[in-house]
């Protein structure tokens, strides 16, 4: 028969206890300490580093965006105001605030034509062609960067993924799974067909006409019925060249 352990034995274990919780927190006290430490070190080697290179973070769109992978490491948010010493010292706050008033202009002025759905990559060498008198180069991570911060605006402006290409909404349009596999489907020949939609996605007449119908109420198609084959063309303008033309006109 196996002696239960008595009160002694019971205090002692308990006394244990304690003593191995408050090694744990002292280990932990001493390493978050030490994670601050290293932390305000890298942030004080950033300062001194965007001090020693702010020329070519301004200029240089690749560097700027090596810059901005090394501040979201250390968690710091050079975008997160226009005032303090970020701002002061780079300036960069104002280039993507200004970038982003210019990205809407864009989105305004093509809205008519796509729908509110432009192209990112389209979006950006229109973005070049309006700034081109201007000192600072644009990336395509600097139109993301301002994109990001227009999502406060609260009028739907953010980047969506529809198959390999990345497209910029600036319109409250909720598309559904039918209306992505449509855009990527045009992405081809920048149309499509009913035919062809039934064809390559296996689905019927009836629901390959609704999606379509949809995307046209929302602005994002438009139709082509001049072809010999009687086939009406769906356009669309986000995934072709057409507002390319358009942005160029206006």
């Amino acid at each position: 028969m196996r002696r239960r352990p008595g009160i002694g034995g019971l205090q002692t274990a308990a006394a244990a206890r304690d003593q191995y919780r408050l090694l744990g927190e002292n280990v932990a006290k001493l390493r978050t300490d030490l994670m601050k430490e290293q932390l305000a070190t890298f942030r004080s080697q950033l300062e001194d580093f965007a001090r020693k290179h702010k020329n070519d973070i301004r200029k240089n769109p690749t560097f700027r965006s090596q810059f901005h992978e090394m501040c979201a490491k250390v968690g710091v948010d050079p975008l997160a105001s226009n005032k303090g010493f970020w701002a002061e010292l780079l300036g960069i706050g104002d280039f993507y605030y200004e970038l982003g008033v210019q990205i809407v202009e864009i989105c305004l002025a093509t809205r008519p034509h796509n729908g509110g759905l432009i192209n990112l990559l389209e979006l950006c060498n229109l973005l070049r062609r309006q700034r081109k008198s201007d000192r600072e180069a644009v990336s395509e991570d600097d139109c993301l960067r301002a994109i990001s911060k227009l999502k406060v605006l609260g009028s739907g402006f953010e980047v969506i993924s529809v198959g390999k290409k990345k497209l910029v909404r600036s319109v409250p349009t909720e598309l559904n799974k039918d209306h992505n596999q449509i855009l990527e489907l045009a992405q081809a020949q920048g149309f499509v067909t009913v035919d062809e939609v039934e064809r390559r996605l296996s689905w019927t007449s009836g629901r390959a006409i609704d999606a379509l119908d949809i995307l046209l109420e929302e602005g994002l198609a438009m139709i082509d019925d001049g072809h010999r084959d009687g086939k009406r063309r769906y356009w669309f303008p986000c995934v072709s060249s057409i507002s390319s033309s358009i942005g160029a006109d206006s």
